[in-house]
């Protein structure tokens, strides 16, 4: 009878820890990265790398939104885009959200459409913004606050991103 239990709890534990590490492994410097430079990549633009200043800035700033897990910007020096969502959310899936603006944004016109918002997508595709630093925090709710700062920061007014 025993026997029979050890391999079921062994299963299960096992099961969750590949669940908590995959969940994990969409949240790395690396996740964060190669997510933006392939957005970046389908558009011609460089590369970005992890900052660790920005990272630091965008920890900051997660922790203190935490609390009421709000979408307001920082104001601070940097780029900055931001996702939030009821439960968890990845890095992976944040930047997918940014990306997914770009059926919304005319490149010839450089405008989103009427309507839309696409100025996370500009902002992850900025040709000059070449250094990033996310962070991603549970809110007090249960739901999930990220965000990515950039530098030098994009989408000026006039301006293409690539």
């Amino acid at each position: 009878m025993l026997c029979s239990k050890i391999p079921q709890a062994l299963f299960l534990t096992l099961l969750a820890l590949v669940t908590a590490l995959s969940t994990h492994a969409q949240d790395s410097h690396q996740d964060y990265i190669s997510a933006h430079n392939t957005a970046r990549a389908t558009v011609g633009v460089g590369p970005v790398s992890w900052d660790d200043d920005l990272e630091a800035y965008a920890q900051s700033y997660a922790r203190r939104q935490a609390r009421g897990c709000e979408l307001e910007h920082s104001n601070g020096p940097y780029g900055e885009n931001l996702a939030m969502s009821t439960g968890d959310l990845t890095g992976i899936e944040a930047i997918g959200l940014w990306v997914n603006e770009k059926v919304d944004y005319d490149y010839d016109s450089n405008t989103c459409r009427v309507g839309k918002v696409c100025g996370h997508y500009t902002q992850v595709v900025w040709r000059n913004s070449t250094r990033i630093g996310c962070a991603k925090m549970e809110c007090d709710n249960g739901g999930t606050f990220i965000t990515c700062n950039y530098d030098p920061p994009g989408n000026y007014i006039g301006e293409r991103p690539y």
